[in-house]
């Protein structure tokens, strides 16, 4: 045996054979008379620890003996490569030292409901699963931006509070703000964004968003992260070729480095494998068609007039046509955000798209191509009774050195419940919000 080592136990393999010890807390216990079996987490990944009676003190085996589940502790033992074991290693335990005893546990191995589990979510991230899905977050997350620095993309960091609305506004959280009348939680950091493209060319902003709809469902929050792209000098075809490539290397990305964590939430890996570009695309005039011609394939899912936006039903069924994400675009203007062009072709629809995620997980980017010309925003503006006042500073950036420009939004929670293959975007994030749902 060789000095001892501290380390985490993702790294494990790196000390066989030698003694090492482990920080961490007890995720499981079994007793075998003179033998324990600690399953030890240290958030990094999982081991178990062997207690034989025989090999440690008495003290020790006592130690081992009182730990119950989450009690944290610090092991000290000898590494030793075991193919049986979880993670291919197992500790031979020399020793066991008490940090902290945890009594009653709420949660235990036993199932528990929804309810009472999001209730005492700042304990249910410890689990496996929610464990599993939140690296994956944070690998989504990371892996966005670092593709766009690597592009060539700015950080550029936009309000939370705004003054203005962006996607409408009958869903703003609003607060007063000292003298200065309303101010409101942002929708999207997009307005803003487009500031920081005219200055730097390629930029992206990456924060929390918020939409006050009443809505129930399994992929909505109302507090939600989006990153959001914006890019000067581009088009709609661009716009949609970004996107294709930003999405294929997050998931290519996640794919290479969290592949345990998949195989922790039973993830199908071959639907991921199939997410390279390019990417299918229908018009919202073949959508529309292809809904009323397959809406009986799924429930609920009933036939739309043109100028309606789809549901969920009809997102499902879109998607189920594909092996991978699929662009709707050209959806009609009226039903669109203000800020977004018209197809010089066809002014009643705009160069915007909606990217469904395959498998049937809904949309998770909205895009267009932005109204450059000064004088049409400014008659969208007024279209949708909005007040040119509160936009003026957004009008400027039309007026000074105005270029065709395009951008989209991800949002991160749609895009790990995909990824992951969770059917519910509540368990993406540490701590939801939603409508009846403001703790922990």
């Amino acid at each position: 045996m060789s000095l001892l080592a501290t380390t985490s136990i993702a790294t494990i393999a790196d000390y066989a054979g030698q003694t090492v010890t482990l920080s961490g807390w007890i995720h499981n216990k079994t007793e075998k008379g003179k033998l324990i079996f600690l399953m030890l987490r240290d958030g990094s990944a999982m081991i178990q620890c062997v207690v034989f009676k025989k090999n440690v003190s008495e003290a020790c085996f006592a130690h081992a003996q009182q730990l119950t589940q989450e009690s944290a502790c610090r092991i000290t033992g000898g590494v030793r490569a075991d193919s049986r074991a979880p993670s291919g290693y197992e500790l031979d335990v020399q020793d066991v030292e008490i940090v902290s005893i945890t009594e009653d546990y709420p949660i235990s191995p036993k199932e528990h409901g929804v309810e009472f589990l999001m209730e005492h979510r700042h304990l249910w991230v410890r689990s496996s699963k929610q464990h599993a899905l939140l690296r994956i977050r944070a690998e989504v997350i990371a892996a966005a931006q670092e593709w766009l620095n690597a592009q060539g993309f700015i950080r550029f960091d936009t309000p939370i509070l705004t003054a203005t609305a962006a996607e409408g506004t009958t869903n703003l959280f609003g607060t007063d703000y000292f003298d200065l009348g309303r101010a409101y939680l942002a929708q999207t950091g997009q307005l803003y964004v487009e500031s920081g493209m005219m200055s730097f060319g390629k930029v992206y902003c990456f924060g929390p968003t918020f939409r006050a709809e009443k809505s129930k469902t399994r992929r909505h929050l109302t507090e939600f992260w989006m990153i959001e792209p914006e890019v000067a000098f581009a088009d709609h075809d661009d716009n949609l070729a970004l996107q294709e490539q930003f999405v294929s290397a997050i998931v290519q990305r996640v794919l290479e480095r969290r592949s345990e964590d998949l195989r922790v939430l039973e993830r199908d890996l071959e639907p991921l494998k199939r997410i390279v570009p390019p990417f299918p695309r229908l018009s919202y005039d073949e959508a529309i068609e292809l809904i009323r011609t397959k809406h009986h394939e799924v429930e609920g899912c009933l036939p739309i007039a043109w100028g309606e936006d789809f549901g969920a039903a009809h997102e499902t069924l879109i998607a189920q046509q594909f092996d991978r994400p699929v662009f709707i675009e050209r959806f009609p203007s009226a039903i669109k955000a203000f800020y977004m062009q018209p197809d010089p072709n066809r002014p009643e629809v705009a160069l915007c798209a909606d990217l469904l995620a395959s498998e049937g997980y809904g949309e998770i980017i909205g895009g267009s191509q932005r109204i450059h010309d000064p004088v049409l925003l400014e008659a969208r503006i007024r279209e949708h009774g909005l007040s040119i006042e509160d936009y003026r500073w957004y009008l400027d950036l039309r007026r000074y050195g105005t270029v065709p420009h395009s951008g989209f939004g991800m949002g991160i929670e749609r895009a790990v419940a995909w990824i992951s293959g969770t059917r519910h975007i509540r368990e993406t994030i540490p701590f939801p919000r939603q409508l009846y749902r403001l703790y922990p």
